[in-house]
């Protein structure tokens, strides 16, 4: 493993800690900050809404530079914001420093997706990509849990200061053994802004937003799930996190592997395709604890799976703006986590239970899936501006 993609993993690991471990403190932070958990809750739609702002707006500022400066400054602003927010005294200050601690993320995954590819060998460019996003699955395996665990024992502003110290890390490993590379394609604000122009851009986009909310309507509310329907302790949700965490780890190296052999537009089809059975399966069986259990292996699985295929379907397509197009991606997965989240809360406040929000999920997918079919439609329009191994069959 080349140690430049590792430096991409260490940042992918502080950024998913940072993002998924608020949910296991929020309880502790808000009996420190004495407000409500639904007002605690805030922190959490803060740093999404600085992933959707930050995206663009961080690759445009940066566009002209070096990556590797710039993927360094991305983590140094990181660190330092988490570092701020960790020591900050009142509920204001924590909002203005989780906002700014989120604008990084975005950024860093959308420029460090197309410097992956950029360093891989020929054909092995979304297995690239996969490796930095390994970073979110093992954050999910041990980063998260280690840190809810000292944020309940010792202290959640602990737990952030760790976060801080890893970011800062990611940024010294980047300016070690991250190569020099020259900015691709022409990097001006206006040439960047030339993707929104495209309609291939926005169908992505579309598969991301609308397709992906079939994970967040799934793991949003996985805890109820498995303890009012599967019958688990609410002991057990650590391990079953952990469980759905290694699910994402081997679904994760599965796309890229499989998106470097078929295609990343057929892979994210088949991928979207397979979630839909996967929900449905869900709800039926969740009730029979061993069967959750295989579940949430698998589920976890295909979820992550289809983000290595999107990154390479993205970067494909917005040939001179590929890291705009990659960022902007990155702010999409975000609107895909609210909108599932959203969505998959509907049927569960009109009391149809806690398996209803996977049909939610699985008209999520399925709607992606249609904008799968949309796209390879597109391309068969205009085979002569398509690459033979980009199209659907």
């Amino acid at each position: 493993m080349k140690p430049s993609l590792l430096t991409l993993t260490l940042g992918g690991f502080a950024i998913g800690m940072t993002e998924f471990m608020m949910m296991g403190v929020l309880p502790d932070v808000a009996s420190s900050l004495a407000v409500t958990i639904p007002t605690a809750g805030h922190l959490i739609a803060i740093y999404a809404l600085g992933v959707v702002i930050g995206a663009p707006l961080m690759v445009s500022l940066a566009g002209n530079y070096p990556p590797k400066k710039v993927l360094m400054g991305l983590m140094l602003m990181f660190g330092v914001f988490n570092a701020l927010f960790a020591m900050a005294p009142s509920y204001e200050l924590l909002m203005i420093t989780r906002l700014m601690s989120g604008l990084p993320h975005g950024a860093f995954f959308g420029m460090g997706a197309v410097v992956a590819s950029r360093l891989a060998e020929p054909g092995r460019e979304a297995r690239a990509v996969s490796v930095m996003f390994a970073g979110l699955t093992i954050a999910n395996i041990m980063g998260v849990p280690l840190g809810t665990y000292i944020g309940h024992n010792l202290s959640w502003r602990l737990s952030f200061v760790i976060i801080a110290v890893i970011g800062l890390l990611a940024a010294a490993s980047i300016k070690r053994w991250m190569p020099s590379l020259e900015t691709s394609g022409s990097s001006s604000f206006r040439n960047n802004l030339q993707v929104f122009k495209k309609t291939d851009f926005w169908i992505i986009i579309g598969i991301s937003a609308i397709g992906t909310g079939g994970l967040f309507a799934w793991i949003s509310y996985i805890a109820p799930l498995m303890t009012e329907v599967a019958g688990f302790s609410s002991n057990s949700i650590t391990i079953i996190m952990i469980i759905a965490g290694l699910g994402m780890a081997v679904g994760n190296f599965m796309g890229g592997r499989l998106a470097d052999k078929f295609s990343p537009l057929r892979t994210t089809a088949m991928l979207l395709l397979s979630m839909i059975l996967a929900l449905m399966i869900v709800a039926a069986v969740t009730k029979f604890q061993v069967a959750a259990i295989i579940m949430t292996f698998i589920t976890g699985a295909l979820a992550f799976a289809v983000i290595a295929p999107m990154q390479m379907l993205i970067i494909n397509a917005a040939k001179g703006s590929e890291m705009m197009a990659s960022a902007s991606l990155q702010a999409s997965a975000n609107m895909g986590n609210a909108l599932g989240a959203y969505l998959g809360g509907l049927p569960i406040a009109a009391g149809f239970g806690y398996t209803s929000p996977q049909y939610v999920g699985a008209l999520l997918a399925f709607s992606g899936f249609l904008f799968c079919v949309l796209l390879a439609w597109k391309y068969k329009q205009d085979r002569k501006l398509v690459p033979e191994w980009q199209r659907i069959n």
